[in-house]
């Protein structure tokens, strides 16, 4: 190592200024210290003289209202200071949905539902997180909702699933996954089966409405909820969709205008439509980056973060002990469908798979449902293990598990997302 790297810089920021760097390389860490001031990442207060480590991949924001001093150590990609940020208006959209909340509050009702919506790579996460913190730092318990399955931040890609947040995100870990409530979809984008995309929205939507019911702190806090980035087409129709099953109350539109005008056309008017722009510092992902970062996703849902080590476990399991479902069957042609049948059903139809090397680094969910049937289609899973091994002669497969055996439940669901295991 080059005495260069070791080298600290300090940053001197203005109010109102943000700090932005990228940790690009392979192995390389980089420490921040907050030497003076206030300063917070995405809605996360830093804690003074407290260090923070970042390893590749990592894009950091770090915005100070009163100006403030920051050490850097290490090599990143890129580091400069914005004097342009539109945190005043992501904290003035905090500020709105904390007056309704406050409302909320004096008159037992639920609290805003507020979607936030846009194309691909315009910070749609981000804001979540800022206004999900916003919110716990006033002393509320929102419910964190994420549909995008492309990414899955609450559980792995091919997934949504809601969380309650009860304490900021971590600086380096993002929020704490403590109980998420996750439906198995299967696939990285909700156009390979809408009908059972629409399906787990509706019914992720009745959960989480059960459960503002029962809870009056959660109720007033309300919910925010993250989309994926497909939004023309059937993807614009998924996002209706979605706003009408969780009855949101605002929609945030990131950085495309087209979407907020078709938005303001089509949604009722009791529903506010907010334009707001996006950060500077976002970065348009390649295919191959967005696809990086799903396989990071799915690594630390099995081996943890460099902070946070897991150590996954391994056994085999006989094929004659689960029974494996793939959600959606070929289609029939019309002429071959039985009387009353329509032809789309066949998305949402169970098909039992025998194990066979085609499964291999394959997902499986681990379902919740206790008979097997049309029950499996719509329940919450237990969690994932991955098919390491299909060995066809003592008709067994090797699992990787988060934890020891035995699974909890013997229905196991498809995934066609794959994870190859290097460790």
């Amino acid at each position: 190592m080059t005495d260069d790297k070791k080298s600290a810089q300090e940053f001197k920021l203005d109010p109102d200024n943000e700090l932005r760097f990228e940790v690009e390389s392979k192995n390389e860490k980089v420490y921040l210290i907050l030497k003076a001031g206030l300063a917070e990442v995405f809605g996360t207060e830093i804690v003074k003289g407290k260090t923070y480590e970042f390893s590749s991949g990592a894009k950091v924001a770090i915005y100070t209202w009163q100006g403030c001093t920051i050490e850097v150590k290490g090599k990143t990609d890129v580091i400069y200071v914005a004097k342009e940020t539109p945190m005043v208006t992501y904290s003035n959209c905090h500020a709105a949905l904390e007056f309704m909340r406050i409302e909320a509050d004096k008159e037992n009702k639920k609290g805003p539902t507020a979607m936030i919506v846009g194309p691909n790579d315009v910070g749609k996460s981000t804001v979540c997180r800022i206004l999900l913190n916003y919110a716990v730092r006033m002393g509320r318990r929102p419910i964190f909702v994420d549909l995008d399955m492309g990414q899955g931040q609450i559980s792995i890609p091919g997934t949504i699933g809601a969380l309650l947040i009860e304490r900021p995100a971590a600086i380096d870990e993002g929020f704490s996954q403590e109980a998420p409530l996750v439906y198995h979809f299967g696939h990285k984008t909700p156009s390979a089966n809408i009908t059972l995309s629409e399906m787990l929205i509706n019914q992720l939507a009745n959960t989480v409405k059960e459960r503002l019911e029962v809870n009056k702190k959660t109720r007033s806090s309300g919910v925010i909820i993250n989309t994926c980035g497909w939004i023309k087409g059937g993807g614009y129709k998924q996002v209706l969709h979605a706003a009408k099953s969780f009855e949101v109350d605002v929609i945030m539109v990131l950085d495309q205008e087209r979407l907020y005008n078709e938005l303001v056309r089509d949604i009722p008017n009791f529903v506010k439509v907010v334009f707001l722009q996006k950060s500077g510092g976002v970065v348009e992902r390649s295919k191959t980056a967005r696809s990086e970062s799903r396989d990071q996703r799915i690594r630390e849902y099995f081996y943890g973060t460099p902070k946070n080590s897991m150590y996954p476990h391994s056994f085999d399991v006989k094929w004659s002990e689960i029974k494996l479902y793939k959600i959606g069957a070929p289609p029939l042609p019309d002429s071959c469908l039985p009387l009353g049948m329509k032809a789309d059903d066949h998305l949402t139809k169970l098909v039992l798979l025998t194990p066979n090397p085609g499964i291999l680094h394959h997902l499986l969910a681990v379902s919740f449902a206790e008979k097997d049937d049309d029950e499996i289609l719509l329940n919450h899973v237990a969690g994932f293990v991955c098919v390491t091994n299909v060995d066809n002669e003592r008709q067994t497969i090797t699992l990787l598990s988060p934890q020891p055996k035995p699974l909890p439940n013997n229905i196991l669901l498809f995934s066609e997302l794959q994870f190859m295991d290097s460790h």
